[in-house]
């Protein structure tokens, strides 16, 4: 059942929102043993919240659009009094003093949170192998990766364990592990949901966002977490968009397209899905055309340059003194350096080594500088290119989802799995994944529908008729 349908039914009294949780609970307990899509539970914080919302309702009160929906968080995002460890060592047993700001808006919503969901490290990953905690499973085959870094919110929602969760965007890491779930997700324009309470990995980047099953659930929760936010300083001042109202107003005269370089490298099957989505939209009244920006080439090394950067700078703060693990040391550096050593996975420290080699005197110019000039470079391709269409259209992912440990020994085959995700959150522009049909190896495919600033309400008109046009 549709998030949707579900809070309206909890609002009317049809449903409780203590079955509805429970319902979850259980459904974890079923498969969560062999996907590990949660880190951590907060069965009795959870069950104790439905109980509350269902005497509200009781009594008349308006609980909300999200009203006992229950929904995954992953495990970057502050909770007062829960574990949040970005899936680190380092972080291990941490329980923030405050709520993230999209924790106080769910709250608000009537939404409950269940648990918290496995991640790569510090969000630094596309299957999340990288957890310090153990590897996620996909839930369409066990065998197979779930996407990364938020690959624990795609496989809560593909698994049905929640109807809805949130992730983090950084690179792909929303659209990805949707795409290889065969779920919906959404990364917004950056500063429209609140970044406070995020446990940063790349400040210009990150961007939080939803996971939902349908089209119209992602936008229901997109809704509920966007909008200004005074404590985070790049959160944009303008109101949430009105997305639910304006799904079914359809493509007809959007300029949409197809762009051959969100498919280099893309294997045949997802070639051919993005095609026959094209076609969908195409017979739906949008007008389609091909279209090359060859400067979404550079995006792979300027990405990773410019988030390892900001990575070195933001994670500097786990120092084994104020919170976090600490291993002690006959001085103040030797402590921190066993702390850090200790605390941090490989790929946490590879990412490290590189963002303060490329920040480093003598080499900022030749590698941070001039990966900050393919940025601008993406900024202004991208901005020529909405000169002439309304959205782009290419593939999520280049294949479907690919074997656990068949490519972690080698990071940067890795790092491909992002090359048709990394030029948007570059721009800071948004872009969703939505399910579209499967692979030869009955894996899922994720289209991938991209659009200038604050063209979510477009975005999400496009996919509703990507979705319904979608191969059963």
């Amino acid at each position: 059942m549709s998030a949707l349908r579900t809070a309206q039914d909890v609002a009317d009294g049809e449903r409780s929102a203590s079955e509805v949780v429970a319902e979850s609970f259980r459904a974890i307990d079923q498969r969560d043993a062999e996907i590990h899509a949660f880190l951590t539970l907060q069965r009795e914080q959870a069950l104790g919240e439905a109980e509350a919302l269902d005497v509200r309702i009781t009594n008349g009160e308006n609980v909300g659009p999200l009203a006992g929906v229950p929904i995954g968080i992953k495990d970057n995002m502050c909770q007062i009094g829960e574990v949040t460890s970005c899936a680190s060592r380092i972080l291990e047993g941490w329980r923030p003093p405050y709520d993230a700001t999209v924790i106080t808006k769910l709250k608000a919503a009537g939404a409950i949170a269940v648990g918290k969901t496995n991640m790569d490290e510090f969000a630094m990953g596309s299957s999340t192998e990288n957890s310090a905690f153990g590897v996620t499973r996909n839930p369409h085959d066990p065998e197979k990766v779930p996407g990364g870094s938020s690959g624990g919110s795609a496989a809560a929602v593909a698994a049905s364990m929640v109807p809805l969760s949130l992730g983090s965007d950084t690179g792909g890491s929303i659209r990805q592990p949707a795409a290889l779930c065969g779920v919906v997700g959404v990364k917004p324009t950056y500063g429209l949901v609140s970044r406070y309470g995020l446990v940063a990995f790349a400040s210009s980047l990150d961007q939080i966002g939803p996971f939902a099953n349908n089209v119209e659930d992602a936008a229901l929760l997109l809704e509920v977490i966007a909008g200004h936010d005074p404590k985070d300083s790049t959160s944009l001042n303008q109101p949430a968009p009105s997305l639910v109202a304006h799904l079914d107003h359809g493509v007809r005269g959007l300029r949409i397209g197809i762009c051959s370089d969100l498919l280099q490298g893309a294997s045949d099957d997802v070639a051919t899905a993005v095609a026959q989505a094209a076609a969908v939209l195409q017979g739906a009244g949008a007008e389609l055309s091909e279209i090359s920006i060859p400067e979404l080439g550079l995006g792979l090394s300027a990405y990773y340059l410019i988030a390892p950067a900001e990575a070195s700078s933001n994670l500097a703060r786990y120092d084994g003194v104020r919170y976090g693990l600490r291993v002690d040391g006959d001085d103040v550096t030797a402590m921190n350096t066993r702390s850090r050593t200790a605390g941090f996975g490989d790929e946490v420290k590879r990412r490290i080594m590189l963002g303060t080699y490329a920040l480093s005197a003598g080499y900022y110019d030749a590698y941070y500088g001039q990966a900050q000039r393919a940025r601008t470079l993406i900024i202004q391709a991208f901005a020529k290119a909405y000169g002439s269409v309304d959205l782009i259209l290419g593939a999520t992912t280049p294949t479907t989802a690919f074997g656990i440990g068949e490519k972690s020994g080698d990071p940067l085959a890795m790092y491909q799995s992002d090359i048709c995700t990394i030029p948007t959150n570059l721009a800071g522009h948004p872009a969703l994944s939505v399910p579209f049909g499967k692979g030869v190896d009955q894996m899922p495919i994720g289209v991938q529908l991209l659009g200038p600033t604050l063209s979510e309400q477009r975005l999400f008109q496009a996919a509703r008729v990507i979705e319904q046009g979608a191969p059963a």
